[in-house]
């Protein structure tokens, strides 16, 4: 699989609210709520100087009240284009491992005490925000990109002795399941609730459909990382953002 098609499932899987094209670069706003959903998606051929177009990207985001933002992969265009940000001011922030695994001998979960929900749901949302500790004002933002997802969508809550310990969200399209938003509270962790919520979701994405699943975890999160290698993950490529000023990852 090539693994641009990875990038082109995670942009439609984690929606902005507005997506501009500028030769071959996908500008994307969401009102500031996460670099996946306010940067400059740099994947396809791009024609234009490169200079040049950094500084009306800059002019663009900058009339939208957000810092520019550049995602770098391994299939940005041009090639020279995380040079050229390093020369023109702006550090690396957020490097993430792009992992992937195979479905078929994902083992079954233990503990199936589980809600999935299809859309978004009130229920999910509020123990999602509890858990995550998502700031009131992100929320109708994030609401409103979760309704943009237009594939089938999972929303899933473990629960231990009714009540919510851990909660996420996979994504099916073209045999792969993503999975975002995945949080454990913080009471809970390290006694398995992550990998049984997460095994769950899996089990329902291979019902739907999905033969492989990919996801994205910050590099220096060795517990994560510890999770999913547990699960069978391995890396894909690396991605890092390219940024001036910060916002929320």
């Amino acid at each position: 699989m090539n693994n641009k098609y990875i990038e082109e499932l995670s942009l439609n899987h984690w929606p902005s609210l507005s997506t501009l094209l500028y030769d071959g670069w996908l500008l994307r706003f969401a009102n500031g709520f996460t670099k996946r959903a306010n940067s400059i998606h740099p994947l396809y051929h791009s024609t234009g100087e490169t200079l040049h177009k950094i500084t009306e990207c800059e002019k663009i985001y900058s009339a939208n009240g957000l810092p520019a933002v550049f995602k770098i992969t391994p299939f940005i265009h041009p090639e020279d284009l995380d040079s050229a940000l390093d020369q023109a001011g702006y550090s690396v922030v957020d490097a993430t491992s792009v992992q992937t695994v195979d479905l078929a001998h994902i083992r079954k979960p233990r503990l199936t005490s589980v809600q999935i929900y299809e859309r978004p749901h009130d229920e999910w949302l509020n123990n999602y925000y509890k858990l995550n500790q998502v700031k009131a004002a992100d929320r109708i933002t994030m609401e409103r990109m979760l309704s943009n997802i237009k594939t089938r969508t999972g929303f899933i809550s473990l629960y231990d002795d009714e009540q919510v310990v851990a909660c996420g969200l996979g994504v099916v399209e073209r045999e792969y399941i993503g999975l975002y938003d995945i949080v454990t509270d913080a009471r809970y962790r390290n006694r398995g609730f992550g990998e049984q919520m997460i095994l769950n979701l899996l089990s329902w994405g291979k019902e739907h459909g999905a033969r492989f699943s990919y996801l994205a975890v910050v590099a220096n999160n060795a517990p994560a990382l510890r999770l999913y290698s547990k699960i069978g993950y391995t890396e894909n490529y690396k991605y890092w953002y390219r940024v001036k000023a910060l916002i929320p990852s």
